[in-house]
């Protein structure tokens, strides 16, 4: 059977301090048993799902155990009907910091989506040389998103920053590379249409050695085009949808729509105004 939990979205973005949707539904005593047993069964997975995240080494790839717990948290929210629309209702935006990647970190970037609809034969190969590169040599994380939507305009706008630090030579060398997207529009009720714009490695440690002239440096140097560049070689590639098929005040499951396999798991930092949440 499903339980209409549609008042917990609007509830969420009015008020955004809350952190849970058990917090949610704690003040109202009127709700019906069958919706708190939803709410307790979410809860429970999602406890679950970030203990067994917080226990697996981030850049170590996929855990067939946490993608199955994700497969269970997406099925108890459309059940629900929690953790859904967050395209329309505006409960995406904000800061969210990666605590789950199945593929590799670098690939929670928009840029590697767009990229590979753009080079579709020989991406993976590209992908798995800078893959192969061992630890210490590579590193990669953490990885960052900030998400700033206007879920009051059609069709729904706003602006997309991926942030991946990547450090190599033994951390002698670290960037944050990041990518900038525009969102186009929703896509259904739960995905977001994204145009990569462009991509800059930024606060890099080789710049920060020439000391005060680092800052002149780094905003000289424009960013790469990379959106403009793959629409040269494939046009739409460089056109994504980011697909989030759950997201509460706390907890955010996305998917590359092109390669729905590829499942990361975020943790939310801010909420669009600047509030703080901890799970």
């Amino acid at each position: 059977k499903t339980i209409n939990l549609k008042v917990s979205h609007r509830h969420a973005v009015t008020s955004p301090r809350k952190t849970s949707s058990s917090a949610l539904f704690a003040a109202n005593a009127d709700l019906p048993q069958s919706v708190k047993l939803a709410t307790d069964q979410i809860e429970d997975c999602k406890r679950e799902l970030i203990r067994m995240c917080d226990a697996h080494d981030l850049g170590s790839g996929m855990s067939s155990g946490i993608n199955e717990k994700i497969t269970e948290l997406e099925k108890l929210g459309r059940e629900a009907d929690f953790g859904q629309a967050s395209s329309l209702s505006g409960l995406v935006s904000g800061e969210w910091e990666l605590i789950y990647a199945s593929d590799d970190i670098t690939r929670s970037s928009p840029f590697f989506w767009a990229f590979r609809r753009a080079f579709p034969d020989s991406s993976d190969q590209i992908f798995g040389i800078t893959d192969a590169i061992p630890s210490p040599i590579k590193m990669v994380g953490p990885a960052t998103q900030i998400i700033d939507v206007d879920s009051t305009s059609r069709p729904v706008t706003g602006t997309f920053v991926s942030r991946v630090k990547v450090a190599t030579l033994g951390g002698i060398a670290t960037s944050i590379m990041t990518t900038r997207c525009t969102v186009l529009s929703s896509d259904g009720s739960d995905g977001l249409r994204l145009r990569v714009d462009s991509t800059k490695p930024e606060e890099s440690t080789i710049l920060q050695k020439l000391g005060p002239m680092a800052q002149i440096v780094d905003s000289s140097t424009p960013p790469f085009p990379s959106g403009e560049a793959l629409e040269r070689v494939a046009p739409g590639s460089s056109e994504v949808v980011l697909r989030n098929t759950y997201c509460d005040e706390g907890l955010r499951v996305s998917r590359n729509d092109d390669r729905v396999e590829d499942v990361f798991v975020w943790k939310r930092v801010k909420f669009g105004t600047g509030s703080t949440v901890s799970l």
